[in-house]
């Protein structure tokens, strides 16, 4: 959500003393503050649950500017592959002080902070007529940076986070109900964020108006199709890229040589993928493939192709893997859109750009491999046992490259034409080969 946030002014509350909120949150950065929600004035008199500038989630209850009730959780969470659904509620008039402000994470109980401070017996929230909610900020400076889903507010209620999610009884992860609560009460209200065209909808039977500043991006990713995106945790100690759009853009730095990009969040071991990369300021080296040592790489500044597994297509038209090219296919320049299919039931990867498979090649041909660009090393003889999506340079300068790994964006470009999917997962620019997925855990569980 970087600087765009929701807004809506507050009606006459069921109970100023008594919500829930539950919120689905994917974070961006992990550094810096975030807000998930505010409600009241937004500097000196309000209720909040967010991120701290450390990754400990934060609820804070500050009536006419002064704290009264604090949680802030000694774990951290950091992890921008993960969705986190927290569950805040506030119940200051309950007669035990330890229920009066209570965090869930995942549908377990936070019982652990590293400042636990109870609110005094019904002290006021900022659920107030007239006061502000506000979704993705505070103020200026603690922007939400990442992704929101199933934001839910109940006024007037003291829920269980198992109003909102559940168990799988078959893998025991933590999962979404995709059902907004019945009774809402005054205030509250249910963002699903799932309209594309309209992702500040209010989907509670209040059917409340919010107001939107700056520009929310659509995205399929969510708590129960979770996609892959770059991964800003992996990166060398100098020459660092800088990651943004909800970790889908990357900017490689210049450095003498070997310049790392990016890996996906996701890896693979078996089945078939696909994904674009657009590079947006192509320069001397930039290429896109996959890396079987994609925590290796980082750490030694290594760039796709310079590792025995590392296979890639560079900018000039080669193909590179372990530190060596040889002719391949077309230049592509600022704007081509390069297609990734990365079969790994046969062991073949091929390239396209702009929609025309490089090589002639048909990634449907199974072991016969027509056109790959390479035969790729079994996943059980990789340094980290999965292939991850990689885009970089190996010379100096720097390449911005946008990533869709199947949410139908470059950034904050819609695609133009979606092509065909047969797998269902995803939205790309053009065709996905038969049999391909995006990567993400709908794709990985297929």
């Amino acid at each position: 959500m970087a600087t765009t946030y929701i807004t809506r002014t507050l009606g006459t509350p069921t109970n100023n003393l008594k919500w829930t909120l539950s919120a689905w949150v994917k974070r961006s950065q992990t550094s810096g503050d975030g807000c998930i929600m505010s409600i009241g004035d937004n500097t000196s008199d309000y209720t909040r649950v967010d991120f701290n500038g450390n990754g400990q989630i934060e609820f804070d209850n500050k009536p006419g500017g002064s704290f009264d009730g604090r949680r802030m959780t000694s774990a951290y969470y950091r992890d921008p592959a993960a969705w986190y659904h927290i569950v805040a509620v506030f119940d200051s008039a309950n007669v035990t002080g330890d229920d009066r402000m209570i965090l869930y994470v995942n549908g377990s109980r936070i019982t652990v902070f590293g400042t636990d401070i109870d609110p005094s017996s019904s002290a006021a929230s900022g659920n107030t007529s007239a006061e502000t909610v506000r979704l993705g900020v505070l103020d200026t400076a603690t922007y939400f940076n990442g992704e929101m889903s199933w934001v839910q507010f109940v006024d007037g209620s003291a829920l269980a986070p198992t109003e909102f999610g559940e168990f799988d009884s078959t893998s025991g992860i933590w999962k979404i109900k995709t059902t907004p609560y019945a009774t809402p009460g005054n205030n509250g209200f249910c963002l699903k964020m799932e309209d594309r065209t309209n992702l500040d909808l209010d989907s509670s039977s209040n059917a409340h108006t919010f107001t939107t500043s700056g520009t929310l991006t659509a995205t399929y990713d969510n708590p129960s199709n979770n996609f892959s995106t770059l991964n800003p945790l992996n990166m060398p100690t100098s020459a660092k890229p800088t990651f943004s759009q909800g970790n889908n853009t990357v900017v490689s730095q210049s450095a003498a040589g070997k310049n790392f990009g990016g890996t996906s969040t996701l890896g693979m071991v078996s089945g078939k993928w696909y994904t674009e990369f657009k590079p947006v300021s192509v320069s001397n080296g930039s290429i896109i493939g996959i890396t079987g040592e994609a925590g290796e790489d980082a750490r030694q500044n290594f760039g796709v192709g310079e590792s025995e597994d590392g296979y890639g297509y560079v900018h000039n038209g080669n193909k590179r893997n372990n530190n060596s090219e040889t002719s391949y296919g077309n230049t592509y320049t600022d704007g081509d859109i390069i297609g990734v299919a990365l079969d790994l039931d046969n062991l073949k990867i091929y390239y396209s750009k702009n929609g025309v498979w490089e090589n002639s090649g048909v990634p449907t041909s199974g072991a016969t491999g027509t056109g790959a660009a390479f035969t790729v090393t079994a996943v059980n003889l990789t340094d980290e046992g999965h292939y991850a999506f990689f885009c970089s340079d190996y010379a100096t300068g720097t390449t911005t490259f946008n990533a869709n790994f199947g949410n139908g964006y470059f950034a904050t470009t819609a695609i133009t034409s979606a092509g065909t999917n047969a797998s269902g997962n995803g939205d790309f620019e053009y065709d996905v080969p038969t049999g391909y997925t995006a990567l993400s855990t709908k794709g990985l569980d297929t």
